[in-house]
Formats: structure tokens, C-alpha cells, sequence
């Protein structure tokens, strides 16, 4: 079998795997509408789940909606969210995107991707989970887990985030975009850990190209 044969029956076999065990994988974060999706997402960063489900209960009985965060003061979140990792930066950008949201959007959280992102603390990657969790749009979204599965499983090279992005979207693309992202989100999370990630229990191991390292 030649090399690029081999390389594109991986691909199928990663994908498969993905479809199969993880069609209906949700994200591990609370949320009961946009608002609280958003806010949850922007805080997940450099964050985990389980601690930004921790921390917004709290924060979402003090500030309900746009209208009342983007009259919060900066004290009074930072205390609400200091649990979190850049808990001061984000402050500040929750209240700020409150504040845009309310000025320029009605107070309804935008649906598209270029109004998401002119959002403070809306990234491209934001934006896309957000669409992805929210509205089941068929997107990549490039966080640590998807990252660190994608280049384990050769499925990309990329040294940044964006290359990771844009090579998996090329390579990737078909109607489970959504799927393979929650999958890399959750295989990461869960089995391909960054630390002691459980290659002999890991249905992909016959394609990974990264197991050899974790041998003792």
C-alpha cells in the first residue's frame, strides 16, 4: 500500500471511530441559553469545565443578562469569578462584551461569526465553539485537547493554533465537522490525556503516531 494510501485510510478510520462513538457528545459546560453559553465559554479558557461550572451558578444569579453584567462593576465580577484562571482579564471582557451587546446588538447575543468576534474576549475559536455548541453549526474549533489529538494522530503538524485549524477543516471537512470536534474535545479530555494518556486502552492507537513516546 502506498504511503498516501495509507495516510487516507487512517483518516477514514479516525473519522469513523469519531462518528461512532461520539454522534451525540455535548459540551461538559452548564448553560440554559446564549448568554450563559457564551459567558461560560469565554471563562473555559486555559480553564476547565468542571471549575467554570463551579463558578457560574454565582455569577449568573448576580447578572442574569447583558443588560444587568453591562452595568456590573469590575470589583464585583472579579470577586464572583477569581476561581478562574485570568479571572481579572476576563472580568473585564465579559462586562465589555455586555456593554457591545447591549449597544449595538439589542442585547441579544449575536449568530454569526464575524459579529461574535467583534465581541471583547471573542476570538475565532470562541466564536466557532460557540456556534458549534449553541447552533450544532458544522465548524473546528481549535482548543488544547483538539490540538494535542490532532497532531498525536498525524493529522496535522501545524505549530499554531490557526495552521492546526485551517489544515483540519481542509482535511476534515464533510458533514461531522461538529462531530470531530467535540470528539478531539472529549478523546483528549478523557483518554488522550496531555500527561499519562491511556494508549493501552485507546481504540486509535493503531493509528496513532505519538504512542511510541509513552512507553516505558
Amino acid at each position: 500500500m502506498s504511503l498516501q494510501k495509507a495516510i487516507i485510510e487512517d483518516i477514514k478510520f479516525i473519522k469513523k471511530y469519531f462518528v461512532d462513538n461520539y454522534t451525540n457528545a455535548k459540551t461538559e459546560l452548564n448553560y440554559t441559553n446564549d448568554y450563559e453559553l457564551l459567558i461560560a465559554i469565554i471563562l473555559s479558557a486555559q480553564c476547565t469545565d468542571k471549575r467554570v461550572n463551579i463558578i457560574t451558578p454565582a455569577l449568573f444569579k448576580a447578572y442574569p443578562n447583558t443588560k444587568e453584567l453591562s452595568k456590573a462593576k469590575y470589583e464585583d465580577v472579579a470577586e464572583l469569578i477569581k476561581t478562574c484562571s485570568f479571572f481579572a482579564n476576563k472580568a473585564k471582557h465579559i462586562i465589555a462584551m455586555a456593554q457591545r451587546v447591549e449597544s449595538e446588538f439589542g442585547g441579544v447575543i449575536p449568530q454569526s461569526a464575524k459579529e461574535l468576534t467583534t465581541l471583547a474576549g471573542v476570538g475565532s475559536k470562541t466564536a466557532n465553539v460557540f456556534l458549534i455548541e449553541g447552533k450544532g453549526a458544522n465548524l473546528m474549533a481549535v482548543d488544547t485537547h483538539v490540538f494535542r489529538v490532532s497532531h498525536r494522530l498525524g493529522l496535522s503538524y501545524a505549530k499554531t493554533v490557526g495552521q492546526t485549524s485551517k489544515e483540519l477543516e481542509e482535511l476534515l471537512m464533510d458533514e461531522h465537522m461538529s462531530i470531530y470536534h467535540q470528539a478531539m474535545v472529549l478523546f483528549g479530555r478523557y483518554k488522550c490525556k496531555a500527561l499519562n494518556p491511556l494508549c493501552d486502552d485507546c481504540e486509535l492507537s493503531c493509528v496513532c503516531k505519538s504512542k511510541d513516546r509513552f512507553k516505558v
